[in-house]
């Protein structure tokens, strides 16, 4: 257990001064730190490990040996005891979606859905205890599901027939509808596909309840929105979690501007722990170049990105390829976004100072946001944009072409990837992909080679959303089970535990524009600190499956503690 007591020593304002920079000559008073760290593994994120860190106003005042802790210790400074723990430098999932994993708290959770039946039966014990309204749930996915189909209507009209169905795919990209849904969307067999989205049809043509990409659209409208104190709760439940999950940030995808002020108001009900980075929807494009860099006064909350879409997921074949699914020759795939309208808001981003964080999983996603980005840093030069180095982000990056890999580091770009996504795909992305394609894909190591910054996120509630698992994953390459076949998910791309501590830490800080104050455990920077019941870089590759979170630090307070 993590233990607390109080230290009894006065420190000047003169060695205080000096441990963040400055000369302590000019120190009026006499002050000491308000939280000591010390008892375990303090890992800096700079290549060493320290035996204390002290902490003040929210900032790190010193990291070393325990003997110069004397000058720190007063009369009111509380003592943290690790007990054997190992600090690191606070984690930051670089790509989640806040509102979809409180949802997941919130409605019915799908993660874990062993088979069609599994789904059923979960379907039919929710609408048992929730009587009213529309049957919402998300998290499934079919492919390793005995059944090797996607789910219909016909499977959900068999359980619940008289209200509508609505359940959403992991990867957020595709949904199942019952018929009552189907029919309360108004979509028919004659429905075209619209663009950038797809009804899937039987071999006569009728829909089957599946439903991909931008053709969610009135089957989302039916869910409706959160109202704002809905939303409040929403956030507040998915801080929570991903605090318990070993966060200390998250950089938030997706999310609509007004939420900003939600987030900011929890931040000042001290309800928010977690520093939040948002890149906010294409439609509110104005509003956040209007404001960016936005910034709250407690640092938990800025905003000053907007997410755009490029294609769509591999699970549901939306990801778009420059050559034909393995498993599916007629089908590359979905664009969701052109030539035009990118340029278009690449051009006004670098003029305004936006940051772009662009989705692209499939070869040809990225190859397009290669080519938009090379054209509008060419339409744009360096004098005439508010910031010369943008930082834009392609997220996910998770099947490049070989030829294009080297690009990403020559424009500039951070990669924003998701470990957890190559050892959760690796038991169908080679069915779908073939063996060749496999080279690209997920290729940390190759791209991390190339110059390029690898900032490492989650993708929750795509993914479970742990830190330990990303960890993992980065590390090791392998699903939770211990399994990878060594012939054909190309191992060597996995990280060096070195390379994988900085995708969540000094990499996640630059893609957010804050590696001035984040990332790394030394004077002058703010005590974030996330701590794990065994050291990440020393423990076994298959033990690091089994580490746990045990102590999460903002500013040098603890926001959540393990019991």
């Amino acid at each position: 257990m993590i233990r607390t007591t109080t230290l009894m020593t006065i420190v000047s304002a003169g060695l205080l001064a000096g441990c963040n920079g400055t000369s302590g000559d000019d120190a009026a008073s006499t002050v000491a730190a308000e939280r000591i760290f010390t008892g375990g593994t303090i890992h800096t994120g700079l290549g060493d490990t320290v035996e204390a860190v002290a902490v003040r106003d929210g900032r790190i005042v010193y990291a070393g040996d325990g003997a110069g802790l004397a000058g720190f210790e007063g009369s009111d400074t509380q003592t943290v005891d690790l007990d054997g723990a190992t600090m690191f430098p606070g984690f930051t999932d670089s790509h989640a979606h806040l509102i979809g994993i409180g949802q997941r708290e919130r409605t019915l959770n799908l993660e874990e859905t062993a088979s069609i039946a599994d789904l059923q039966a979960r379907v039919l014990a929710y609408a048992e205890t929730n009587s009213e309204g529309v049957v919402f749930g998300r998290g499934w996915i079919e492919t390793h599901w005995p059944e090797a189909r996607f789910p219909s209507a016909a499977d959900l009209d068999a359980v619940v027939s008289d209200r509508p169905v609505i359940l959403i795919r992991a990867d957020g990209h595709a949904l199942v509808a019952n018929s009552a849904a189907i029919e309360a969307a108004g979509v028919t067999d004659a429905t075209p596909d619209p663009e950038g989205g797809a009804i899937l049809r039987d071999e006569d043509g009728r829909a089957t309840g599946m439903i991909i990409d931008t053709a969610m659209a009135p089957f989302r409208a039916l869910l409706g929105e959160p109202s704002e104190a809905e939303r409040v709760e929403i956030y507040a439940a998915a801080a929570r979690v991903m605090a318990s999950y070993g966060w200390t940030g998250v950089h938030d995808m997706s999310v609509p501007y007004g939420d900003v002020t939600i987030l900011e108001r929890l931040a000042d009900e001290g309800r928010l722990p977690l520093r939040v980075h948002v890149s906010a929807n294409p439609g509110d494009y104005e509003d956040v170049a209007a404001n960016a860099p936005r910034r709250h006064e407690s640092g938990r909350v800025t905003a000053r990105a907007v997410k755009l879409y490029a294609d769509g997921a591999l699970g549901s074949r939306g990801a778009a390829l420059i050559n034909p699914y393995s498993d599916d020759p007629a089908n590359r795939g979905l664009m969701l976004m052109q030539a035009d309208a990118a340029g278009a808001m690449m051009d006004d981003a670098l003029r305004d100072g936006v940051q772009l964080a662009i989705h692209a999983i499939g070869d040809l996603g990225n190859r397009s946001v290669l080519d938009w980005v090379e054209a509008a840093y060419a339409r744009v030069p360096v004098e005439e944009r508010a910031i010369a180095q943008p930082r834009w982000r392609i997220e996910h990056t998770q099947v490049v072409s070989p030829t294009d890999l080297p690009r990403i580091a020559e424009l500039g770009l951070i990669a924003s990837m998701q470990p957890s996504h190559a050892i959760g795909d690796l038991h169908f992305a080679p069915a779908r992909l073939g063996l060749q394609r496999l080279s690209g894909a997920y290729a940390w190591q190759d791209i991390m080679d190339s110059g390029a910054v690898i900032a490492g996120g989650s993708d929750a509630p795509v993914e479970r959303g742990e830190a330990r698992i990303e960890f993992y994953a980065a590390t090791v390459r392998r699903d939770l089970d211990g399994f990878a076949d060594p012939q054909t998910w190309h191992l060597e791309q996995a990280l060096s535990r070195e390379d994988a501590l900085r995708l969540f830490t000094v990499n996640a800080a630059h893609a957010a524009f804050r590696e001035d104050e984040l990332g790394v455990i030394a004077p002058g920077m703010l005590a974030d600190f996330s701590v794990f019941d065994m050291d990440l870089m020393t423990a076994d590759d298959l033990d690091l499956r089994h580490a746990r979170p045990v102590m999460t630090v903002i500013g040098g307070e603890i926001v959540w503690q393990a019991e």
